[in-house]
């Protein structure tokens, strides 16, 4: 009798084996959110995926595969994303450090200046952009910013719904082009190319569509009359107290001048997070001494107070009680702790798509659809229909991003496509389309956290369906894509 593992004894997969990790996937997800809500994100999806990579282990026992090679595929896909963990980490302690110094609250300070109710959805959607870029969180920018924006909308008597697919479209441009951002970097990571060529990369489709959805706006916006007039509108945006607990000064943007710098510079990325985190918790020190004092709850100050909330910052994150909601919101976060879930969720995530990608489950279903793009336009757009199609029946952006760049790596360097062509229409396909599936953890959130549901903003993310429509259209038109003979030309245009 041949031993498992024996290579006359491993079956291929059928088609009811391909089914059934991603039938178990939609079905615990599913039961996750309907059970926690929002919470699920907080262990019950994690734990579904390690479930689900079980499930997926026991299929490759049953064709014959050993234990030892099921372990092997899973160390390699740990291996894999470990860049991407200590990234992700400095990630954590760069926003820890910057809610603490102020360099986060004087972006925010400075950007909600330039509301102006006459130009109201094209400002939101910007300055959406512009936080979202410095902080690189979507989430984070609706859940604070984009909420007080929804939130004016109503009293102003203009369009919530059209507020919050603005709000939307600006932090999901932000969240694709920072450096900061998890999905980001997950990205680069999944295709091993470095994360700011995959920048680069993006924004031929992320500036395009996002100039297409300012124009949308402003259209929707032109005509609007200021009734009450920018004095007004500043006694409704709470975020203005911000000069009162802090020092806003542009100094405060020395940590971000900083990383900027190290990052044109080509320092590596959680090199360069750190530095500006430290170099954040410095500069803070002499300009927020209350804010520190209170953070830690010692006055005076002195150094080792200073470097106890540097390092409290780092490690757990900030936090706030100003008694004002949506500034305690916007500043109680970050530190390397709150990473961990994510980190969670990316390991499941990662491990679940490596199994089923080592062990031919997932080419089972794709391959057929492979086959049939016999052109590089139908191949991205057999990527666009796989990320979106697990956006659907995964309800997680993570497994969007990460089976797609598996999946399709290997087909790509095929056809010649270097991977940030990959990473970039995945990342549109994958993590844009996310808050459109009303059962999406995105799509949850943003339906939750800006009290409007998914399909009333849905038809105003403009930004969200542009950029993976751009992404699919350069595919066919062979525009901006890197060929692998010249990898350096991160922004070559080669015609199919």
């Amino acid at each position: 009798m041949a031993e498992p593992g024996d290579r006359k004894s491993i079956r291929a997969p059928s088609v009811f084996d391909a089914l059934i990790p991603l039938l178990t996937l939609a079905l615990l997800i599913g039961g996750s959110l309907a059970l926690f809500g929002m919470a699920a994100l907080d262990g019950p999806i994690q734990s579904a995926l390690i479930v689900c990579c079980m499930v997926a282990a026991l299929i490759a026992l049953k064709n014959g595969h050993s234990w030892a090679s099921i372990q092997k595929a899973g160390q390699g896909a740990l291996a894999s994303i470990t860049s991407a963990i200590f990234i992700l980490l400095a990630v954590g302690a760069l926003i820890g450090c910057w809610n603490l110094s102020g360099t986060i609250p004087t972006l925010v300070y400075y950007g909600i200046q330039a509301l102006s109710p006459t130009w109201y959805y094209v400002a939101s959607a910007t300055i959406c952009g512009v936080i979202a870029m410095a902080i690189g969180s979507s989430w984070t920018t609706a859940g604070t910013i984009g909420v007080g924006l929804v939130g004016i909308a109503t009293m102003l008597e203009v369009s919530a719904p059209i507020t919050a697919g603005a709000v939307i479209s600006g932090a999901y441009l932000g969240d694709k082009l920072s450096p900061l951002s998890e999905t980001t970097i997950l990205s680069a990571q999944m295709v091993k190319v470095d994360v700011y060529t995959h920048i680069r990369n993006q924004a031929w489709t992320s500036v395009p569509a996002f100039l297409f959805a300012a124009v949308i706006f402003t259209l929707l916006g032109l005509g609007r009359v200021d009734i009450e007039g920018q004095t007004e509108l500043q006694k409704v945006v709470e975020l203005d107290s911000l000069n009162g607990i802090y020092r806003i000064t542009a100094l405060n943007l020395l940590p971000l001048l900083l990383l900027v710098f190290m990052s044109i510079r080509k320092y590596p990325a959680s090199l360069s997070l750190l530095t500006s985190a430290m170099f954040a918790g410095l500069v803070g020190a002499f300009l927020q001494p209350e804010v520190y004092s209170a953070f830690v709850g010692q006055n005076p100050l002195g150094i080792g107070g200073a470097v106890k909330a540097v390092w409290l910052a780092m490690a757990n994150g900030f936090s706030m009680e100003s008694g004002i909601a949506d500034v305690d919101r916007l500043l109680s976060r970050g530190g390397m702790s709150s990473m961990l879930n994510t980190l969670w969720l990316i390991m499941g995530a990662v491990t679940f798509g490596a199994l089923l990608d080592e062990f031919g489950l997932i080419k089972r279903l794709i391959n057929p659809l492979i086959y049939r793009a016999k052109t590089i336009g139908g191949l991205f757009l057999t990527v666009f229909a796989s990320a979106f199609g697990l956006n659907v029946v995964a309800g997680d952006q993570y497994i969007a991003l990460v089976l797609p760049t598996r999946i399709f790596r290997a087909e790509f360097a095929k056809r010649g496509l270097a991977p940030q062509n990959l990473s970039r229409l995945a990342a549109d396909c994958g993590t844009v389309t996310s808050p459109l599936v009303p059962w999406n953890s995105c799509g949850a959130f943003m339906a939750a956290v800006l009290g409007v549901p998914t399909l009333l903003y849905l038809p105003f993310c403009l930004f969200n369906m542009a950029s993976p429509a751009l992404s699919v259209l350069y595919g066919y038109i062979g525009f901006k894509l890197v060929k692998l003979d010249a990898p350096s030309a991160a922004c070559t245009s080669s015609k199919n």
